[in-house]
């Protein structure tokens, strides 16, 4: 099933997406929340959709695309997951998961504009993989059990201020990671059983030129070896949001320029859909 939340910012309406309908799901949630997903609200709007008990919202596509999942109470990032992207900094490929965090209040809708922070001079773009957590994940005993906490998946763009991430840090990533709207997320939140995960392409452009383009068979570190190792360390709670590293070709590299106002990334992952962010000056 594919979810998404339509309308103004905090007064999305919650919807299921069946070919170009949107069906209203406030009738069994008020949004697509951690509490929908620990509610076993995926199996509920399932059956109300099977069931033909859903109307349809006349008017979806006039109406803006918000994040499909309402502010997680965490965003967990893995670092230099993709052995390329490791190169184009100058590193080794990592041998432990590298994890920093990104504050909730930067995911955004797919298309809404992007501020470019004050004073920023090296905003990048990274395409990537995110997880949403579908039930609490604590000390899993393997691996294996990973998948029975993934709810779905959906495509985000883990934004970066580099001076502020690397130079001027204090050596905490999340100081160049948390400014408003650095987590565009969407367009859809796509159930686990719906998407293979494990070899999709994810592609981005700036100004239409290409930019990034790989796999996610050439992640590192898994996603059910992310879901496992984070459990160790810290409880996943429903709705959380994992985005699971990026691959080569982003401005760091210095191949490519940083964003400038005027600028407009696109994003897609296979299956995942499609983003667009204009990049606006402060």
């Amino acid at each position: 099933m594919r979810f998404a939340r339509l309308g103004p910012p905090g007064d999305e309406i919650p919807v299921v997406l069946d070919g170009d309908r949107a069906l209203d799901l406030r009738a069994i949630t008020p949004d697509i929340s951690g509490a929908f997903l620990a509610g076993d609200g995926i199996t509920r709007a399932r059956a109300a959709h099977e069931a033909g008990v859903l109307s349809e919202v006349a008017d979806a596509a006039s109406l803006r695309i918000g994040a499909p999942i309402a502010r997680p109470s965490a965003v967990y990032c893995i670092g230099m997951n993709y052995a390329a992207h490791a190169a184009e900094w100058g590193a080794p490929p990592p041998t432990q998961l590298v994890m920093f965090m990104k504050s909730p209040n930067t995911v955004v809708g797919p298309y809404d504009d992007v501020m470019i922070p004050r004073g920023s001079t090296k905003t990048d773009w990274e395409v990537e993989l995110g997880v949403v957590v579908g039930r609490r994940a604590s000390a899993l005993d393997s691996a294996a059990e990973a998948g029975a906490h993934i709810a779905g998946y959906v495509t985000a763009n883990d934004l970066s201020e580099r001076d502020w991430q690397l130079t001027v840090s204090g050596g905490q990533w999340s100081k160049g990671k948390s400014a408003p709207g650095f987590c565009p997320t969407g367009p859809w939140f796509v159930t686990a059983d719906e998407v293979d995960v494990d070899d999709v392409r994810l592609r981005s452009f700036v100004n239409g030129e290409p930019r990034q383009d790989s796999r996610t068979r050439d992640l590192i570190f898994g996603i059910d070896r992310i879901v496992w190792e984070l459990s160790q360390v810290l409880a996943l709670e429903p709705g959380d949001l994992i985005l699971t590293g990026t691959p080569e070709g982003v401005a760091l590299s210095g191949r490519f320029p940083y964003l400038a106002a005027g600028d407009v990334v696109e994003l897609e992952i296979e299956g995942l859909g499609r983003q667009r962010q204009r990049y606006v000056s402060a």
